[in-house]
């Protein structure tokens, strides 16, 4: 179902998110947006998240300076940008304003990954809950949203999460553990997700942030 010439607000957003439906465009030079109801949703467990090992030597190495909610709209904007890979999004003009918003009222949270001072990686979601809805990732350089990504599971587990929706699975995602579920499935975490209230820390507490942080990087002995 296609919502059309709707000028849609940072509460009807939350909402659809906790009716567990979310807005995409066609293409990021499309104005409109329509609603995604999937049959199939993808999930990461964040209690079966697990890291590859040549990953590890990455975060281990302190490749990557690593900060929380310092970037949002840049970040949310190089996910926007088109690549040789992927030559076309689906976030416009309006799901930025839109998902600046919500970070505006501490709804939506982004984790940046830089080397040198400079933006290399990172990605955003929206927060409702213990569930946080992962939205989209980039990289400008390898291994910077793989790095981004360890780092917002550490957070959520650190901050009493329950939900990791990722939308859809994709072959990367199920490297990292990622499962797919049926349409009812996902709705019964969701609701039951919603019913408790999480925290995001944008610090990890006993970490060096500006590094690999590999203290919070060892959330259970399913990672290697």
């Amino acid at each position: 179902m296609r919502a059309r010439k709707i000028r849609l607000t940072p509460e009807i957003l939350l909402a659809a998110y906790a009716a567990g439906v979310f807005p995409m465009a066609e293409a990021a030079d499309d104005p409109e947006l329509f609603w995604v109801d999937p049959h199939h949703r993808g999930i990461l467990p964040l209690d079966a998240f697990h890291v590859p090992h040549r990953l590890g030597r990455v975060l281990r190495q302190g490749r990557f300076e690593v900060s929380c909610d310092t970037s949002f709209e840049e970040v949310i904007r190089g996910c926007a940008e088109a690549t040789e890979k992927r030559p076309n999004t689906w976030i416009n003009d309006e799901i930025v304003r839109l998902y600046a918003a919500l970070f505006a009222r501490g709804a939506a949270h982004s984790v940046e990954c830089r080397r040198d001072g400079l933006l290399v990686g990172g990605l955003y979601g929206v927060s409702i809950g213990a569930a946080f809805f992962g939205e989209s990732m980039f990289s400008r350089e390898t291994d910077a949203s793989k790095v981004a990504l360890v780092h917002l599971v550490a957070r959520l587990r650190a901050g009493g999460y329950r939900l990791l929706d990722t939308q859809f699975l994709t072959p990367h995602l199920a490297r990292f553990g990622g499962i797919e579920i049926t349409r009812a499935r996902y709705r019964r975490l969701l609701a039951a997700a919603l019913a408790y209230r999480a925290s995001f820390p944008l610090e990890f507490p006993g970490s060096a942030e500006g590094g690999g942080a590999a203290a919070p990087l060892q959330p259970s002995n399913t990672m290697s």
